[in-house]
């Protein structure tokens, strides 16, 4: 059996957050920005499958290559790491300094990646900006920047209410994959395991920090009516907060409390069995 428990699966979480405390900054940037252009690649994808076929569940269904490809290769996603590290420091394995200094050189990485992608594919899908971006892929990207950004701003309160709760939801999804690509030893059951969660957020429409670090910039440089302050003020901001509970509440804490801290207080002399190991 290559799958693991529930509880193995958390102690291997604690292990991935507490590994990262190793990592220069210099690795936080690199795995970061790799990974930021590679949810970038991943959603070009998608949006383009989406566009061709006018059906978006497509898209949703080919998103999670970015995904599968950051877990197995070990990069840095700021939203997976929202759930990882602080299981860690409630381990005692991650101090608060490393963690919050991971989260922002991360954020920052994942930023430049994705910003640096979007440039390139605005080249590319614009023929090196002779073309105008009126259909296609093109078109649909800006319809989707507009829609996180002046969408929101248009029913004001609401809308960042909105933007924020869509983050928490994603970025439940996106731990939730994380969760699941560490349930077995095998490739191809890491690769499913991640897989499902990430596809559910996309298909759902949530908001996700990094996505929106491709999706909200392309949308600007192809023509998007978005100002900087309204991609930030009411998308960036509102969204990476939300992204932050959605894995720190329902995945790190709860996961902790539930498998971690459980098994430490379930723990018995030697000799006598615990409650579920027969």
């Amino acid at each position: 059996m290559d799958s693991l428990t529930p509880g193995d699966v958390v102690g291997s979480m604690i292990n991935a957050g507490a590994a990262r405390k190793s990592l220069t900054v210099t690795d936080l940037l690199v795995r970061g920005a790799l990974s930021g252009a590679l949810l970038g690649i991943a959603t070009t994808l998608a949006v383009t499958a989406a566009v061709q076929t006018g059906t978006p569940i497509v898209g949703a269904l080919i998103f999670p290559v970015g995904f599968v490809m950051i877990v197995l290769m070990g990069l840095e996603l700021v939203t997976g790491n929202f759930a990882l590290l602080p299981l860690a420091g409630f381990a005692g394995r991650m101090p608060l300094g490393a963690m919050i200094g991971n989260f922002i050189w991360v954020f920052i990485g994942n930023l430049i990646g994705s910003a640096l992608y979007a440039a390139l594919f605005a080249v590319v899908i614009t023929n090196g900006f002779t073309t105008p971006a009126t259909a296609g892929v093109a078109q649909k990207l800006i319809q989707l920047a507009e829609a996180r950004t002046i969408g929101y701003a248009a029913i004001g309160t609401p809308g960042l209410i909105t933007a924020f709760v869509k983050a928490i939801l994603c970025n439940w999804m996106v731990c939730m994959g994380v969760t699941m690509s560490l349930s077995c030893t095998s490739q191809i059951g890491r690769i499913f395991g991640a897989w499902m969660p990430i596809m559910m957020f996309f298909a759902l429409g949530f908001e996700h920090a990094v996505v929106n670090m491709f999706v909200i910039p392309v949308g600007m440089m192809l023509g998007g009516k978005i100002a900087v302050s309204d991609w930030w003020l009411w998308n960036q901001i509102p969204v990476t907060l939300g992204n932050f509970v959605g894995g720190f509440i329902p995945v790190a804490c709860a996961f902790y409390v539930t498998y971690a801290a459980a098994r430490s207080r379930t723990a018995q002399p030697a000799g006598v069995a615990a409650v579920g190991d027969d």
